[in-house]
């Protein structure tokens, strides 16, 4: 016999199905602010591809390019080595203190208004907007049974989607070769697999996050809702709702009423509008919440709301736990933007910056490695002299062919020779390396008799570029056999 606890815990699902959200359309400061920063932001990311930059006739062209085949990473005036890749622990460092920063500022903005989630998801939201209509049009035309019209809405709205997913997948693509290029060898089918794959894989995540999953994606998956709130203080703005003004809560006309007879009433007049709004479905009037991306768009619906009834705006705003306090002992309110978190991360940010600046102003465009040969150390010529056999690299960071000059110092009398380099004008080995590349070069030092008189001694190879001066250098040492022989 089944007991009534049994048949209780027979009924608990451990899974709750999503409850589809419908936003309302509102306008507004905030709305035209999250307006201007998508058309900005997505302008740039489907537009830079294709912006040209001249670095010279044997260099790439594209102005923003991540060049896979050759190693190298390009912005603009910028060229990024593999062995620089120091600059991209400088980016997450500035990134990550960037988002800190404007947490402390102001919480979620990053969330609101320019993550890729939520830029994404307004624009196909507005798509959906466009064909099936606003907020209660979507849903009578779901609860509706299937029609031709709905299901040519439905399709038109899918393959609107779809279009849009597919372009942002293609122009991802587009930074690793150049735009104009692949987009031709795409259309012919002439483009590597791996391009097909990853416009595949990017056209199918973009219509599953910003098609169907959305909210779910800042509940659910994101991290950074659980670690803002960890890195907030009480001097932070977040979208609050201000329950001295707006409780006791009730209709407009419960509210006149009870205003004529002289009992409180708030302003708020329950009407909503700002749940309907919000993307994420949250109710911001209970308080803050994990689902709540402080986007302000609750804020336009019930500023629309208080204009309309004839009340003061801002019954919803970006306001900080100081000021709901303060307000509620009847203190005017105070704001704190400048304060040691917000200036901490505005030092960090200041002196990443500046390091990275002036390692990008001061870096050399020439490298020179120097490796002694084991095998002999060193050899004794028959009229008493030593030579020492060292494997030279040359590196030319540069877009052009470069002829350099080998010289060695720190041995007296010592001449240097470099195997299948010609003599130049002053005498030294004149090396030739091709654009952007390494050439390696057998090296003979010399020393004449008697030779050193010291076991090691320290020696510094140098390559000068004949048209620019630009020198580097690399140490090694000169072995002998001192205590072997005399010399002479």
């Amino acid at each position: 016999m089944t007991t009534g606890l049994q048949a209780q815990a027979e009924d608990v699902s451990l899974y709750v199905s999503a409850r589809k959200i419908y936003p309302q359309a509102v306008s507004g400061r905030f709305r035209s602010i999250k307006w201007a920063l998508l058309i900005l932001t997505l302008g740039i990311y489907y537009a830079l591809p294709f912006v040209r930059w001249d670095r010279g006739p044997d260099a790439p062209g594209q102005a923003v390019l991540i060049d896979l085949a050759h190693q190298r990473a390009y912005f603009f005036f910028i060229e990024i080595w593999p062995q620089e890749v120091y600059y991209l622990t400088g980016l997450l460092v500035l990134a990550a203190m960037t988002l800190f920063l404007m947490n402390a500022v102001a919480g979620r903005l990053w969330c609101g208004y320019l993550c890729p989630q939520t830029v994404w998801c307004d624009l196909f939201l507005a798509v959906e907007r466009r064909i099936e209509g606003d907020r209660r049009a979507r849903m009578a035309l779901d609860a509706a049974p299937w029609t031709a019209e709905k299901i040519a809405k439905k399709a038109a709205k899918h393959a609107a989607w779809l279009f849009i997913a597919w372009w942002t997948g293609g122009a991802w693509v587009l930074y690793f070769a150049d735009a104009p290029t692949l987009v031709r060898d795409l259309a012919v089918g002439a483009a590597p697999i791996s391009a097909y794959v990853w416009i595949g894989i990017l056209t199918f995540t973009t219509y599953t996050l910003a098609g169907h999953m959305r909210e779910q994606v800042c509940l659910y998956m994101c991290p950074w809702p659980r670690i803002q709130a960890a890195l907030t203080d009480r001097h932070a703005l977040n979208v609050a709702y201000r329950r001295d003004r707006g409780e006791p809560r009730m209709s407009l006309k419960h509210a006149t009423a009870a205003r004529n007879l002289g009992s409180p009433a708030g302003d708020c007049v329950d009407c909503v509008q700002c749940v309907t709004a919000c993307p994420t479905g949250v109710d911001i009037r209970e308080g803050s919440q994990l689902g709540c991306i402080q986007c302000g768009l609750c804020i336009d619906a019930c500023d629309t709301v208080m204009g309309k009834i004839g009340r003061p705006q801002g019954l919803i705003g970006y306001d900080t736990e100081v000021n709901i306090g303060r307000r509620a002992k009847g203190l005017a309110p105070t704001f704190k933007i400048v304060r040691s978190r917000t200036v901490f991360y505005a030092v960090v940010i200041a002196l990443v910056s500046g390091v990275m600046s002036y390692a990008l102003a001061t870096r050399a465009f020439t490298g020179l490695d120097v490796i002694h040969d084991r095998n002999p150390l060193f050899v004794r010529l028959s009229d008493g002299g030593v030579r020492n056999g060292y494997v030279v690299r040359i590196l030319n960071k540069e877009t052009v062919t470069r002829t350099f000059s080998l010289s060695v110092a720190g041995l007296a009398r010592a001449t240097i020779e470099a195997v299948g380099a010609e003599i130049g004008a002053d005498g030294l080995p004149a090396i030739q390396v091709g654009p952007d590349t390494t050439r390696e070069l057998r090296v003979v030092v010399t020393a004449p008799a008697p030779g050193p008189d010291v076991a090691a001694t320290p020696i510094q190879f140098r390559v000068t570029e004949s048209a620019s001066g630009d020198v580097a250098g690399a140490g090694d040492f000169f072995r002998s056999p001192v205590g072997k022989y005399q010399g002479g």
